[in-house]
């Protein structure tokens, strides 16, 4: 038996034609696939982003609730190392640079041999020391990674130069060497279409529109500010981005028919998440809730041993069940640990795996769904704490752990959680951005409200989903601080007690009748709520003032590196809500303080 997982990063199910995308999206390779397999309507991803859904794809099990992005851990599963120890032989292709990054150093080495290919994103590849040229843009986040993705494109200059290109040729070669083989699986996993969206003339020209403005292939993570046809010309970017990953997707189903694959080997064709492209006022992901657009994802599989076609499946799955599905295959059994479940009677009748499903970010919403209803469970008070990140590999996206970080680290004794198979591990505080409570908790009917644009006030049924995602979390083995800043009992009955729609929903009411805030009133001087964050945490005298104000992680964690240009008055005037409004006219007295 063999198999091939072909993954794709950020790919929104929603532009594509078997889920019922528009008409002038290009993708004819999707239908094709969905001819050639089971079509799963009710997918969700589970942890979210990148690297936490990597994890939940090796582990099969939720990482949001413990610990942010990382790592495998040392008492983690890894679905290609079990499968490595049984006798398939694992390979992986791939142009996803965070997995080169420090939080993502681990994943690569579990497949017994892979082959990383360069450039996407800003990934650090091509050394230039002079500043690249850069046009007129819309983008307003300019670090690093933006420069340096202006270097990389200079090399970039011809499709089979792309990075999805380069990673879908690695992997036909693959399939070429080894299709007469037995017992191996390959993953084939491009970061597109991610951002930014950037490909070449001839996939643009099959999205004709007239647009002359700045250059804008790559928005920030915000709150929509560009005019209705700057939203239309991103749209349109991405669909040619995502033509050209329909183009490379029919280059594995041409593998397939040519060597004849078909009768022995499984596909899955997945992602980890989509993107908002303007819905709900937004761009991105991560700092506003996991709207439908970005959590409920396409899957598609063939699984040779019962043949479907052409059929769609409305049973809820997950992430978590991949690893399950192909160690099922395998004939390897899963371990004990892993959550998820085999697909495989699911992709052959439909039979269920799971009442509800959870999702969300570390220190954001903690989400289930029971596949029609979402509920979105935002953080009991606006410190958002406490939130404690539990972990042997201290590691962020692109940093370590600072010392500052670990200063209130603590070894928790083994047998703390039950999948560390008997380790202790590390419990440091955890920076939760965005502040859940900028948004409140959320209640949606995605039968009668599928776009999520009228949440619903309905005591009963939230009673009903609260209660589902209280089971859950005890499945999950969470900690006991996600009870706590979620409002939630950790032994004990479900009550109204602890039903936070109606009062979120009247204090966000009553936020936004408030004047909004205005930089004239608040003090300027040598420190201030003004004064980049880089700055004052370079102060001895402010930075204890944060501190003062429970704001240390600010300092401490990956925030200062990435938006040290930032001061607390633009964090607390941001849609993300990173620092609470409320908290600031007190942070500048006391500021003005020491400034005197």
């Amino acid at each position: 038996m063999k198999a091939i997982m072909v993954m794709f990063d950020t790919l929104n199910r929603r532009f594509l034609p078997p889920y019922g995308g528009p008409d002038w999206v290009h993708a004819p390779n999707f239908t094709r696939l969905a001819q050639r397999s089971v079509t799963f309507d009710t997918c969700y991803a589970g942890s979210m982003p990148c690297m936490p859904a990597r994890r939940e794809l090796h582990t099969g099990r939720y990482n949001f609730l413990h610990r942010g992005w990382g790592p495998l851990e040392p008492f983690d599963d890894s679905c290609p190392e079990l499968l490595g120890d049984h006798g398939v032989y694992t390979h992986l292709v791939t142009d996803h640079p965070y997995y080169w990054a420090d939080g993502g150093a681990t994943y690569h080495n579990r497949f017994r041999t892979f082959e990383l290919l360069r450039g996407q994103e800003g990934d650090p590849w091509k050394g230039h020391v002079a500043e690249p040229e850069i046009p007129e843009s819309l983008r307003t986040r300019r670090g690093e990674a933006w420069r340096q993705d202006w270097v990389n494109r200079g090399y970039l200059t011809t499709e089979a130069d792309q990075p999805q290109t380069l990673t879908f040729d690695a992997g036909l070669e693959f399939i070429q060497t080894n299709h007469g083989e037995d017992n191996w699986f390959l993953q084939v996993e491009t970061f597109d279409p991610h951002e930014p969206f950037f490909t070449q003339d001839h996939y643009k020209q099959l999205y004709p529109h007239d647009y002359d403005g700045p250059h804008f292939d790559w928005p920030d993570y915000q709150t929509v500010r560009e005019t209705p046809e700057q939203v239309e010309h991103v749209r349109y970017e991405y669909a040619a981005l995502l033509s050209m990953c329909d183009r490379n997707l029919g280059r594995v189903l041409d593998a397939m028919d040519e060597h004849g694959l078909w009768d022995d080997t499984m596909l899955i064709v997945c992602t980890d998440h989509g993107f908002l492209l303007g819905e709900h006022g937004w761009w991105g992901k991560n700092v506003q809730p996991w709207y439908d657009e970005t959590i409920h994802t396409p899957l598609f599989i063939w699984d040779p041993r019962s043949g479907r076609t052409d059929e769609h499946r409305q049973s809820l799955v997950q992430t978590i069940d991949f690893a399950p599905t192909l160690l099922e295959f395998f004939g390897v059994q899963a371990p004990t640990d892993m959550m998820g479940t085999s697909l495989r009677q699911t992709a052959a009748d439909d039979t269920p795996v799971r009442e509800a499903a959870l999702f969300g970010l570390f220190g954001g919403h903690v989400n289930v769904t029971d596949g029609r209803y979402v509920y979105m469970r935002a953080a009991a008070t606006p410190m958002n704490q406490p939130l404690y990140e539990h972990t042997l590999m201290p590691t962020h996206m692109q940093a370590r752990f600072s010392p500052k970080e670990l200063r209130d680290a603590e070894l928790l004794p083994s047998g703390t959680f039950a999948f560390t198979k008997e380790a202790p591990v590390l419990r440091s505080p955890g920076l939760a951005l965005p502040n859940t409570n900028t948004f409140g908790s959320l209640l949606f009917d995605l039968h009668t409200d599928p776009a999520q644009e009228h949440p619903l006030d309905d005591d009963a049924l939230e009673l009903r989903m609260t209660r589902l995602l209280v089971e859950l979390l005890h499945a999950a083995d969470a900690p006991p601080s996600q009870f706590v800043r979620l409002g939630l009992p950790s032994s004990g009955p479900v009550t109204a007690d602890h039903l936070l729609v109606r009062a979120h929903k009247q204090r966000i009411a009553a936020a936004a009748a408030q004047p909004p805030l205005r930089a004239a009133d608040f003090p300027t001087g040598r420190i201030s709520v003004h004064t980049p964050i880089g700055q004052l945490a370079g102060d001895p005298k402010a930075d204890q003032v944060i501190r003062n104000h429970g704001l240390g992680i600010l300092f401490d964690g990956p925030l200062l590196r990435m938006a040290a240009g930032a001061s607390l008055f633009m964090l607390a005037t941001a849609a993300s809500g990173a620092v609470p409004r409320d908290l600031l006219p007190a942070i500048a007295e006391d500021l003005a303080a020491v400034d005197g």
